[in-house]
């Protein structure tokens, strides 16, 4: 029998090809990284014209909305000339004097300027106390109907008034409040003299907020119920296992998933914080007085349009879109400090 000999068998070892073993666990999972200090291969952009061809059709869509608020919201804001001249229609432009900051001066020593800078402020805090969270809690009490058809049929409901004018719902509000309406007859047949709520300046603005809530509710619960069919039900389930109940499952799961669009329709309320409803105000401002129902735009209506002080009531309104201007500005930096997404980036 031949026995190999150790040198036989180390000579085998040194020239087989060594068997490495398999990798087995955390290795075999994690490849090695690529080398890095590559350069990425530049991205090729398409030409303009490329580009058009490609997207002429979303292009032509979007014609008609360029065209609306290029010719209605950027070609008046040449108007705004008129805030630093002494304008006179019969002269223009061009020929009417320039004075520059002379109508914002008169502005602000105007005792009616300031009151009605006061009432809008006093309008605005109470809308965003009352009206703002109305189409939250109307979209809410929807969100929780279970029948598909009854929440069709309500939301139909509460979807109409929007499409009555103001006009209407004037005249609507006035048939039950006013001096001969339904509630004040009731009142009355029961000793209680709550006179003509239509015309009562102290109870003005809940008045205006009340019309708003009613009118408008509905038609502003569409966006908060759309942010509400983007939640995953699965959250719902989990936290139904979990033992929560509708209000826990409202609170911790609906209102966190509609936070962003509850953020970005406060940022874009402020911005019109100073616009109150210039139609619904017009209509009632005889009934009260202008000591409680004069706001920004009924001044400058009234003393633009009426008096023909085209300078000051322009003024008035470059301060008002500045304010608001403003306002966006600084609501969408606390949003972002915030971590929401806000208007813009």
């Amino acid at each position: 029998m031949n026995v190999p000999t150790a040198a036989s068998a180390s000579t085998r070892s040194d020239t087989s090809t060594p068997q490495v073993p398999p990798p087995t666990g955390h290795s075999a999972r994690k490849p090695a990284p690529p080398a890095r200090g590559g350069k990425r291969a530049p991205t090729v952009r398409k030409p303009l014209r490329a580009r058009l061809k490609r997207d002429r059709a979303l292009l032509l869509l979007c014609i008609p909305g360029v065209v609306y608020f290029a010719v209605f919201f950027y070609l008046p804001l040449a108007g705004n000339t008129i805030a630093f001249q002494d304008y006179q229609p019969y002269l223009g432009f061009k020929e009417s004097p320039f004075v520059g900051w002379t109508n914002f001066t008169a502005l602000l020593e105007q005792p009616e300027f300031w009151s009605s800078v006061w009432n809008t402020l006093e309008i605005t805090a109470v809308q965003l106390l009352l009206f703002f969270p109305a189409p939250i809690a109307l979209a809410l009490l929807l969100n929780s109907l279970i029948s598909n058809r009854t929440r069709r049929f309500m939301q139909t409901i509460v979807y109409l008034p929007h499409f009555l004018s103001w006009v209407v719902v004037v005249a609507m509000f006035q048939q039950v409040f006013g001096g001969a309406g339904t509630i004040s007859g009731y009142l009355a047949e029961h000793g209680i003299g709550a006179g003509n709520l239509m015309t009562n300046p102290d109870t003005f603005t809940f008045l205006l907020t009340s019309q708003m809530i009613w009118k408008d509710a509905g038609y502003g619960a569409i966006i908060f119920l759309a942010a509400m069919a983007s939640i995953d039900n699965g959250l719902y389930e989990s936290a139904a296992m979990d033992g929560a109940g509708w209000a826990r499952r409202m609170w911790h799961v609906t209102l966190p998933g509609i936070r962003p669009t509850i953020v970005l329709m406060l940022i874009l309320r402020l911005g019109e914080i100073l616009s109150v409803g210039f139609e619904q105000i017009l209509l009632q401002r005889e009934a009260v007085g202008p000591d409680a129902a004069e706001v920004l735009d009924t001044y400058v209506y009234y003393h633009g349009v009426v008096d023909g002080d085209w300078g000051m009531s322009t003024a008035a309104g470059l301060m008002k879109g500045v304010i608001g201007f403003v306002l966006i500005v600084v609501a969408n930096k606390v949003a972002h400090r915030l971590g929401e997404q806000g208007v813009y980036r």
